[in-house]
């Protein structure tokens, strides 16, 4: 009877893939995919992202403010992390940023993406 791959594997091949299959797990759900809370997006964007970016997130305070509602969730996640990490600069908003945590960000990023846009493409 011919073996199959899996049983020719040695006991430390198998502990081996068993480690590495674990740990992609682990990556995947600590990786940017895993979805917010868009409830607790709404409770953190009422209290640090209001005042600027507008209640409904369609009607900032001075028109170089960009509208956040209905963005994409990565792109809002990518824009807050280079925020916070500077490769992105505005005095503003690198100072709001560094004050997020990485579950603060997600949840941001959730609610944001969450609501309706006013946003359109002019042709």
């Amino acid at each position: 009877m011919k073996a199959t791959g899996l049983e020719t594997m040695t006991k430390l091949s198998k502990l081996k893939l068993a480690a590495a299959l674990s740990a992609a797990g682990f990556a995947f759900l600590a990786s940017p995919a895993v979805a917010g809370d868009i409830a607790k997006g709404k409770e953190k964007a009422d209290q640090v992202c209001a005042a600027c970016h507008g209640k409904d997130g369609n009607t900032p305070i001075d028109p170089s403010y960009p509208k956040l509602a209905g963005q994409f969730r990565d792109y809002l996640e990518t824009a807050l992390t280079d925020y916070q990490a500077e490769r992105r600069t505005n005095a503003i908003m690198v100072g709001q940023a560094k004050a997020l945590s990485r579950d603060d960000i997600r949840n941001l990023a959730a609610y944001y993406a969450s609501l309706p846009t006013q946003l359109s493409v002019r042709r």
